[in-house]
């Protein structure tokens, strides 16, 4: 019996009115039994064409129709969602970058009426029809081991499986999920890919992953809708090579840009010993605790002047914990037997003389710069180690901007209101501003999320050159084995109750 084929929507040459735009009109058809993989780079248009797809724009020319058969409601917003992984701590409790590491005021505002949710909260409030959604969540997406959670205390990586859960319960006939697989260790990829084809065979569910990177494993996608140079095209996946779209290598021309720039760095403000001895940082029997909950145990750590360091674990083994120490965001970092830069924990610094010196990026940071400030506002918070601006920059210090700004290749976001660059180029300018300050210490946690192969082969390049200065020190976190640059000297792996 030939099975009959229902188109779920049928983009009719479609002019949305937005600013962006692709080069021809949109004219694109998704039927009941396919899945899509969107695959473009940074800034290619890949979000705008998800906002099509969600009527989320007046259109200036043609027509969206649907079928959402066999749902028994029609509208739009009930039958496709869009999950995206901006929102972690602003939904809840504003954007307080610290508030993940402050889990003792966790209880207090539970006591308190404020409302902090555990995960099995939010997930029978979300829950809509038969259970039997949340019992494969809970075996084959490792959900019940989240149960108990506090949502703000999640790691990177949970946080992502658990958004997963969360909006697959609300039942919807078409999901898209933005960049699924970022902040995921190699076992909790595989483990959401198998995931999402379960959910594809079993129920009446079909989904669009929309990545800047082609993911590993497609089972259970059907077909590629490649966005490049303004342009749209939806080919089968078994008709065509993925390994052909990523880059491989950088430019010739892009590397030369990047050293000749590069040498325009003023020489680094420390000169002394005494601001940068031999031992950067010493950790002696380390541990972080949230009520019965052991993150680290007993941790030794020493990172001497120079060294490059590869810092590695699987999801919740407690990496960004122990950058939160190192870097006084945890307020038990002062409790703890730490010395940075010669100095001991505790012993008269304030939090601005612990980050003078340190430049830093983190999926934390990222989902915090929330506020619609211009680029280089954004960058030059760097200078002075705060979330956001809130003064204008001297010229010596819109001078390093620049630098920075022409180094990454990036002059042309200077002025534009960062929430209206994509991910990935949000992304990039917070890396931007890890780097401004040339710093002795530069502490890079999951650095390329969500940014395409060019990006990512530009940034380990800077990061390269960073390295060649003289008494530079790197800690560096990924789950990708091929983000790590190849001047790392050392490596730390946790792991769980390290």
């Amino acid at each position: 019996m030939i099975r009959t084929r229902h188109i779920l929507f049928d983009i009719e040459n479609v002019i949305p009115k937005s600013p962006y735009r692709f080069n021809q009109p949109i004219s694109l058809r998704m039927y009941d039994d396919e899945n899509w993989i969107i695959y473009g780079t940074n800034g290619s248009g890949k979000t705008y064409l998800i906002k099509t797809i969600l009527s989320s724009y007046i259109l200036s020319q043609g027509k969206i129709n649907y079928d959402f058969t066999p749902s028994p409601t029609t509208r739009i917003s009930d039958n496709i969602l869009y999950l995206t992984f901006h929102d972690q701590y602003s939904t809840q409790m504003g954007s307080l970058y610290q508030l993940r590491w402050n889990q003792g005021l966790l209880g207090e505002l539970e006591s308190e009426g404020g409302g902090m949710p555990r995960v099995k909260d939010v997930l029978r409030n979300n829950l809509v029809g038969e259970n039997e959604l949340l019992t494969l969540l809970e075996h084959k997406l490792d959900i019940e081991s989240l149960m108990e959670k506090y949502i703000i205390s999640l790691s990177s990586g949970e946080f992502r499986r658990f958004q997963i859960a969360k909006i697959l319960l609300r039942n919807p006939r078409l999901l898209i999920i933005e960049n699924p697989y970022i902040g995921l260790d190699e076992e909790n990829r595989r483990q959401v890919s198998d995931f999402l084809e379960i959910v594809t065979n079993k129920f009446p569910i079909q989904i669009i992953l929309a990545v800047s990177r082609i993911p590993k494993s497609t089972r259970g996608f059907t077909h590629l809708i490649h966005i490049q140079e303004g342009q749209i095209k939806k080919t089968r996946l078994d008709h065509i090579n993925l390994d052909s779209l990523a880059l491989k290598k950088l430019p010739l021309s892009a590397i030369q840009h990047i050293s000749n720039t590069f040498k325009q760095i003023p020489s680094s403000h420390t000169t002394s010993e005494e601001v940068c001895p031999e031992i950067i940082l010493r950790l002696n029997n380390v541990s972080i605790r949230y009520g019965s909950h052991t993150i680290l145990k007993d941790l030794n750590w020493e990172v001497k002047k120079g060294e490059r360091w590869a810092l590695q674990g699987r999801n919740g083994a407690g990496k960004s914990t122990l950058l939160s120490i190192v870097c006084a965001d945890n307020p038990q970092s002062y409790r703890c037997d730490v010395t940075l830069f010669g100095r001991k924990r505790g012993t008269g610094e304030s939090i601005w003389d612990i980050k003078k010196h340190i430049g830093f990026v983190s999926p934390e940071m990222f989902r915090s710069y929330r506020k619609p400030l211009p680029v280089e506002n954004i960058i030059a918070s760097g200078l002075y180690d705060t979330i956001g601006l809130y003064k204008n920059p001297k010229d010596t210090e819109l001078e390093k901007i620049t630098t920075w700004m022409r180094i990454f290749d990036a002059e042309k976001f200077r002025k534009r209101n960062y929430l209206e660059l994509s991910d990935g180029e949000q992304r990039l300018m917070l890396l931007i501003r890890a780097f401004v300050k040339n710093p002795d210490l530069l502490i890079l946690d999951e650095p390329f999320h969500g940014m395409d192969s060019y990006n990512k082969l530009m940034a380990k390049e800077i990061i390269e050159l960073y390295c060649k200065q003289k008494e530079k020190t790197l800690i560096m976190v990924s789950h990708y084995e091929d983000d790590f640059p190849l001047c790392i000297t050392n490596r730390l792996t946790l792991t769980t109750n390290q």
